[in-house]
C-alpha cells in the first residue's frame, strides 16, 4: 500500500533519553502511516524498548517531540497514551489471571454508570469483536484456563475494545505456534487495511519480510535506517542490527559412536501450580554429544518438565536419572546439572546483586573462592572477569548491579554461571526469548560448546526455527504428552507445527 501522500499516524523527532551512565536514545527520528505495519528491530540495548516506553507514556523523553496525525502531545502516563488511541501489546502479558476474559478486557475502563458496573453492554461488545475478528474466546472464562495463545488473542481484543488506532506488538508470536502466527499476521495486515498504524517489534526477521511494509533498524541508540524488508536480505538486516555478520545456522559438529544416557526420565507425572495434570506418563531420554529439542505452543507442560528435571517442583509419579544418579529435589552438585530456567528474573538471577555476585551464586562458598569461612572478593573478581570476557557480556564492570544490563546481558550471565562448571547435563527453557540476533547467536554458541564437549543439552524452546537448527533430535509436547520424537535432518516445519496443534494425524507421518 502506498502511504507518501498520507499525513503521518506517529512521527517521534529528535527522541532522546538519558539514564545514569547510558544514552538509550539518541536523537531518533521514527515515522509510522496510517494504515502501515512498521517493524522496529534491533539488538537488546538498542533502544526500542525504551522509545516504546516513551510512546506509550512510562518514560518522558529529554529531548524531542512526538507528533500524531500532524498535532505535537505530550503523554505523561499509560492512561494518557490510551486517550490518545495507543494501545500495546506487551511481550510479558497484562492480565489478572484470576479474572474473566471479559473483566481483563474492561478493566481500568470507566463505568457507565458509577458505582454500578454493568458489563451485560461489554459483554455484548466483546462477542460481536469475536465474531468480526473470528477470534474464539469465551468472555466468562477465566485468563488462568486459556491457552497462552488465547491470552495474546485477548490482549488485542482489549486494544480493539478501546478501539486503538496506533498498536504496538513487542514480540507478538513469541507463544505461538506457526499456524497461529499465520493467523495473527492475518490479523495485523487486516488492522492496518482498516486504516490502524502499526509498531511491529520482533527478532524474527523471517516475519518482518512477511508482515511489514518498512522496518526501522536500531543500534546503540542511534537509527541505522529504515528499509523495504522484501528488498533487503535477512542477512543485511542482521548486519544492520549487530554491525557485524551473524551465523545462526547449523554448525559443524563432533560425533560420538559410544554415547551414554546422561537423562533417562520413565514416566514421569506431575501437577501443574494449580494442582491439575501437566505431565502424563513422560518418558525421555537424551545422551551424550546429542541437542534434543522440545517443541511446543508454551504452557503443555515445558515447564513442569524443566522443574522437575532441576527439582524445583515434585512429582507425583515416575523417576529421573542424571548421569545415573536418582534426582528427588534440587540438585546440588554442580557437575551433573546446568539450568537456565524460563524466567531469568525470577528464578535466574538476583537482580540487586551485582554481576559477578551471580555469576559465583552457587560456587562461592567453595575453594578458592571462600577461605577459612571468608568470601575471597579478589579472586571472584578475578574469575568473574575472565568470565565476562570469554562469554562477551556487556557491562562496564563486575561490580555493576544486574539489573541495569540490557535483557540479552542478563541472560548472558544465567548461561555462563551454568556452563562455568562444565556440567553433564544443560537444561535450557526458552534461552532466548525476547532476545536479539547478536545475543541469541552467542546463547547458542555456548549450548553447542556442551555438545561438543560430549555433554547433553536439552533445549526447550517455542522458537521453531532454532529448535530445528540447534537440535539432532526434535521432541513435540502436547498437553503435557510426547506427540512425536523425530531426526532433526528428517523434520519438516509443517508436520511439526500440526503436533504442536495435538493433531493425530501428523503421528501417522512419523517414520
Amino acid at each position: 500500500m502506498d502511504h507518501t501522500s498520507e499525513v503521518s499516524a506517529l512521527k517521534m523527532v529528535g527522541i532522546t533519553k538519558r539514564f545514569p551512565g547510558v544514552l538509550a536514545n539518541d536523537q531518533i527520528n521514527f515515522e509510522v502511516k496510517a494504515g502501515e505495519v512498521h517493524g522496529l528491530l534491533g539488538e537488546n540495548g538498542a533502544g526500542k524498548t525504551t522509545l516504546m516506553k516513551i510512546l506509550y507514556g512510562l518514560h518522558q523523553p529529554d529531548e524531542g517531540e512526538i507528533h500524531l496525525n500532524g498535532e505535537k502531545v505530550k503523554i505523561l502516563s499509560p492512561r494518557a497514551a490510551a486517550d490518545l488511541g495507543i494501545g500495546m501489546v506487551h511481550q510479558h502479558f497484562m492480565l489478572v489471571e484470576n479474572l474473566t476474559a471479559l473483566e481483563n478486557v474492561v478493566l481500568g475502563l470507566p463505568a457507565a454508570h458509577p458505582p454500578l458496573l454493568d458489563l451485560e453492554p461489554a459483554r455484548l461488545r466483546f462477542k460481536e469483536l469475536t465474531r468480526e475478528y473470528d477470534l474464539r474466546l469465551d468472555p466468562s472464562t477465566p485468563v488462568w484456563q486459556l491457552p497462552v495463545g488465547d491470552q495474546q488473542w485477548l490482549e488485542i481484543l482489549k486494544l480493539l475494545f478501546r478501539d486503538a488506532r496506533l498498536v504496538i506488538l513487542d514480540e507478538p508470536t513469541a507463544v505461538l505456534a506457526p499456524k497461529q502466527a499465520k493467523q495473527l499476521f492475518q490479523t495485523v495486515r487486516r488492522l492496518a487495511a482498516e486504516g490502524r498504524a502499526i509498531v511491529f517489534i520482533s527478532h524474527k526477521l523471517e516475519e518482518m519480510k512477511e508482515v511489514a511494509e518498512r522496518v526501522t533498524v536500531l543500534r546503540d541508540g542511534h537509527v541505522v535506517g529504515t528499509v523495504d524488508p522484501k528488498v533487503a536480505k535477512p542477512s543485511e538486516l542482521a548486519q544492520m542490527m549487530v554491525g557485524r555478520d551473524v551465523f545462526l545456522s547449523r554448525r559443524e559438529r563432533k560425533t560420538y559412536p559410544e554415547k551414554r544416557d546422561l537423562l533417562v526420565i520413565e514416566g514421569l507425572s506431575c501437577l501443574n501450580d494449580r494442582k491439575l495434570p501437566a505431565l502424563n506418563n513422560l518418558n525421555l531420554t537424551v545422551k551424550s554429544g546429542e541437542i534434543v529439542g522440545v517443541a511446543g505452543v508454551d504452557g503443555n507442560g515445558q515447564r513442569e518438565l524443566a522443574e522437575c528435571i532441576s527439582g524445583l517442583r515434585q512429582f507425583t509419579s515416575g523417576s529421573i536419572l542424571i548421569n545415573g544418579i536418582p534426582v528427588d529435589g534440587v540438585v546440588k552438585d554442580n557437575s551433573l546439572l546446568g539450568y537456565v530456567p524460563e524466567d531469568r528474573h525470577k528464578t535466574g538471577l538476583v537482580l540487586n546483586f551485582t554481576v559477578e555476585e551471580n555469576l559465583f551464586l552457587k560456587t562461592f562458598a567453595k575453594f578458592p573462592y571462600t577461605k577459612r569461612g571468608f568470601i575471597q572478593w579478589r579472586e571472584i573478581r578475578k574469575k568473574a572477569e575472565a568470565i565476562i570476557r570469554e562469554f562477551e557480556i556487556r557491562t562496564p564492570g563486575s561490580s555493576v548491579t544486574t539489573y541495569h544490563l540490557s535483557g540479552g546481558n542478563q541472560q548472558k550471565v544465567v548461561v555462563a554461571r551454568e556452563l562455568s562448571s562444565d556440567p553433564a547435563l544443560m537444561l535450557t527453557s526458552q534461552p532466548t526469548r525476547g532476545l536479539d540476533l547478536g545475543a541469541v547467536e552467542s546463547v547458542h554458541k555456548m549450548l553447542l560448546s556442551v555438545r561438543n564437549r560430549g555433554g547433553a543439552v536439552l533445549f526447550i524452546s517455542t522458537e521453531l526455527p532454532e529448535v530445528m537448527a540447534l537440535s539432532d533430535r526434535i521432541i513435540v509436547m502436547f498437553k503435557g504428552q510426547i506427540m512425536g520424537d523425530l531426526v532433526a535432518e528428517d523434520a519438516d516445519v509443517n508436520r511439526i507445527g500440526e503436533l504442536m496443534l495435538g493433531h493425530q494425524e501428523a503421528m501417522k507421518t512419523i517414520p
